[in-house]
């Protein structure tokens, strides 16, 4: 079986560059605004790089990278992504991008643009969008429409690029012959379009059957299709190597291959290898064939480097030899040069230069740019050897691991390298950085690299575990219960706060945060300032440290000899009522006790029938014991005596006291304390509450009737 290998298969130079740019951006945060080619197993590719596809803008977010396809798009879409600050990565074909300036130009001179080509393909869409404010444009996909609307029309005529070469110029004698004003015609078909359907034509006429290799939604691939349809019998559309039967072409002698503009080689090559692997002998008429015929010894191989001399220059690049007998051309963007001068390379001819074979079929391509990144990738490959941390962006996964590339390397992380403990889902690493060292590199086809991500994260968290222990032994070293330190207030439960001291959290129980005692920790400290802390104790086997703020803040007593005097009328709240008196709140953490017998001019059972918790109430100091913490309260002696009563009662004391002392018959009932209250009652009694006894306190209250 003879194969006829279309010279023209594989990206044309737009596609290309739209493919590998997709290929070698960073897809963190990038978006592609339509399918970059139309070609499914390339799209799927790129998606699984972590780029996804939208249809509008309004899907990217602010900020973000937006590729902009091959195809190309309107005006309007650049001037959105730059009010909203996207950054834009232009794909599109420098063709396309000619046929948008031709449009644009010639709107804006009040022209009637006409575009030939399919009304829905994108290219014919994007163009639309660069027609001029006020302008107007028709699109028009056959020789047989109406274009009687042109007909007092003065109209420019651009097509598709990818469009058929004979429709086209079918459909631009047609308009020639209705309007009747100027016709002006812009040939915008890309060359390589128009070499791909000659050569479609010439090799559908020759072969047998044909295969056409290229995604159904491909617009050029689908008029090399109805190309070799009208030259061919038998024409089979393979969007990929799987839809390929060889049981449908192994009963033909010659055989035509030829594949759409966004077809990738290797997709050719795949139905290539299928057929060989179906035991068919194929004899492919390729620019290798072409190379055997000329010289046995310039057989080449994939990646084989050669030294070649250059022969000439051109606008396209420079053509070497490696014999002197083919000459083959090394495209500009191969040369390892920032910006490609014909003139200067054509003073280089017959210099020689080491370049790398890429491909050899359908033909043989050659770059001198890869030699130095290969080097460079060696380079980088032994310090990689050595220990040297790398970093690449997960491409892909399957069951064992992820799949990334480093250069030319491929790269596998199996999946108990991905991190410490199982690795559920490996889909969610897709287009996400790896931070990898090496284990090893495998060489048994091409060198693959395989490496792990969780040494470098184990041996992070050991560092920082070390490092915490280090940080708090110093700590633990320096520190001692008694010592003054400064904290800031980190976090509040409460129960107390957090406060940091020199890094380490220590607990403010709220116990120990002032004298008086609070309800929230709020109340005394704030969230994210600076205090003074006094350290109450130190657990260094438990790792804790108690520390109070109150112990560095004097205590309300340390200063009430100086507010507080004997004979002083003061105000205060009752807190407290017990048999034989009522507590008197003066100030947080300062109580009196004005005694039962202090309350009333009249006699009283129950303190509670003449004061409440929480009354407010004036009374006289009595008694005023700073060192013992210790004030007696009168309410009485600020009350005026009833005159009728004055003696009758100064009696009445008498037998108060006789009465106590005695227990007799008759006199009034005893002041001994109620059960539970006998120990406090006593240290009143015997000085406590004021330091006087109850007698002394009576003697004091008749001199100051009688005075």
């Amino acid at each position: 079986m003879q194969v006829l290998l279309g010279k023209y298969c594989g990206f044309c130079a737009g596609v290309r560059k739209a493919v590998e740019t997709a290929l070698s951006v960073y897809p963190e945060n990038a978006f592609i605004l339509g399918e970059i080619i139309h070609n499914p197993d390339v799209v799927e590719r790129i998606r699984m790089r972590g780029i996804p596809t939208v249809e509008s803008v309004a899907e990217v977010p602010d900020g973000a990278t937006l590729l902009i396809r091959s195809h190309g798009v309107g005006k309007a879409i650049y001037e959105a992504c730059a009010a909203r600050g996207i950054v834009i990565v232009d794909c599109t074909c420098t063709f396309v991008q000619r046929s948008q300036r031709i449009v644009h130009e010639q709107s804006s001179l009040g022209r009637t643009v006409v575009i030939i080509g399919h009304p829905r393909h994108p290219e014919t869409i994007g163009l639309l969008g660069w027609v001029a404010e006020g302008g107007e444009a028709y699109v028009f996909s056959s020789p047989d429409d109406d274009f009687s609307i042109l007909r007092d029309k003065n109209i420019s005529v651009v097509a598709q690029t990818t469009f058929s070469e004979q429709s086209f110029s079918q459909t631009c004698e047609n308009l020639r012959k209705v309007c009747q004003k100027t016709v002006e015609i812009f040939k915008t078909i890309c060359y390589t379009t128009v070499c791909r359907q000659r050569e479609a034509q010439e090799i559908a006429r020759r072969a047998d059957a044909v295969l056409v290799i290229g995604g159904k939604n491909s617009s050029n691939t689908g008029k090399l299709y109805e190309i070799a349809s009208k030259n061919c019998a038998h024409v089979y559309w393979l969007q990929n190597t799987e839809a390929f039967e060889y049981e449908k072409i192994k009963f033909f002698n010659r055989v035509g291959v030829i594949a759409g503009a966004s077809t990738p080689d290797w997709q050719t090559q795949e139905v290539l290898f299928k057929m060989e692997e179906s035991n068919a002998e194929v004899q492919a008429t390729t620019m290798q064939d072409v190379v055997e015929e000329m010289g046995k010894e310039e057989r080449y191989k994939r990646g084989q480097m050669i030294t070649a001399k250059i022969v000439s220059a051109t606008d396209e690049g420079v053509y070497v030899s490696a014999s002197g007998k083919l000459e083959i051309l090394l495209p500009k963007e191969e040369l390892d040069c920032e910006t490609y001068s014909r003139e200067e390379y054509a003073a280089k001819v017959g210099e020689e230069i080491e370049v790398i074979v890429m491909e050899v079929t359908p033909r043989v391509k050659l770059s001198q740019k890869m030699v130095k990144k290969l080097r460079e990738e060696e380079e980088m490959l032994k310090e990689i050897e050595d220990g040297k941390e790398f970093s690449v962006i997960c491409t892909g996964f399957n069951k064992g691991g992820l799949t990334a590339e480093l250069g030319t390397y491929p790269v596998f992380v199996p999946a108990k390298e991905i991190r410490s403990g199982y690795v559920r889902d490996l889909e969610k690493y897709v287009g996400k950085k790896l931070r990898l060292k090496i284990l090893e590199i495998r060489k048994e086809r091409r060198k693959e690299i395989i490496a792990s991500q969780r040494v470098i994260l184990e041996a992070e968290k050991e560092a920082r575990e070390a490092a915490k222990a280090a940080k708090e032994e110093a700590f633990f070293d320096s520190i001692h219960a008694g010592d003054v330190v400064e904290g800031k207030v980190e976090r509040v439960t409460n129960f107390g706060a957090f406060v940091s001291v020199n890094g380490f959290d220590c607990l403010a129980h709220i116990s120990d945060l002032a004298w008086s005692g609070v309800k929230n920790v709020t109340d005394v400290l704030e969230i994210g300032k600076r205090y003074q802390f006094k350290v109450l104790s130190v657990d260094r086997e438990k790792k804790k440290v108690s520390i109070g703020y109150k112990q560095l803040q004097p205590q309300p007593w340390d200063l009430a000899a100086e507010k507080y005097h004997e004979g002083d009328i003061v105000h205060g709240k009752v807190v407290r009522i017990v048999s034989y008196g009522a507590f008197v709140e003066l100030e947080k953490g300062i109580d009196g006790l004005v005694h039962v017998s202090q309350i009333s001019h009249e006699w009283l059972d129950n303190p509670t029938s003449a004061l409440s918790i929480g009354e407010e109430v004036d009374a006289k100091i009595l008694a005023f014991n700073p060192d013992e913490k210790r004030i007696t309260l009168s309410i009485k002696a600020l009350q005026p005596k009833p005159e009728q009563e004055y003696r009758t009662d100064r009696a009445d004391r008498g037998d108060r006291e006789n009465g106590r002392a005695k227990g007799k018959k008759g006199g009034r009932k005893n002041f001994n304390a109620p059960e539970g209250e006998e120990d406090e009652y006593r240290e009143w009694k015997e000085g406590g509450y004021g330091g006087a006894s109850i007698a002394e306190l009576l003697h004091r209250e008749g001199e100051d009737e009688e005075n």
